[in-house]
């Protein structure tokens, strides 16, 4: 018999949960397989003071990818500034670059998506 606390736990394994907001307007690509989606980016920040006692705020991006349905309302109901509240999973890729480099990077493979606010003026 399997516990049904394994079962919560297992979906805990990967997820990410941010709020932040839209760094730039999304892209809505389509793969060569007719697949739509959407790329973008957001910021969330964070104060905490220093050693000295010194307000700091930092910045983090990061990058997002929408798939399908998620994707189609991204791209239309989503500009830079929007502020949003996501749930998704890592996804990290390598490569080699042209100069035979190798690279690493990370996303965020967003499954839930909620704007939150109004919409900013222009």
């Amino acid at each position: 018999m399997v516990s049904t606390n394994f079962k919560i736990m297992n979906t805990l394994k990967n997820k990410v949960q941010l709020i932040g907001n839209l760094g730039n307007a999304p892209e809505l690509r389509t793969t060569k397989t007719g697949k739509k989606y959407a790329r973008f980016s957001i910021a969330t920040n964070e104060e905490y003071k220093n050693a000295n006692g010194e307000k700091v705020k930092e910045t983090q991006w990061h990058s997002l990818i929408a798939w399908g349905g998620l994707a189609e309302y991204v791209e239309k109901n989503l500009s830079k500034g929007n502020e949003v509240a996501i749930d998704g999973k890592l996804i990290h890729y390598n490569y080699v670059d042209k100069d035979g480099n190798k690279k690493y990077t990370t996303e965020v493979h967003v499954n839930e998506l909620l704007r939150i606010g109004s919409k900013p003026t222009a």
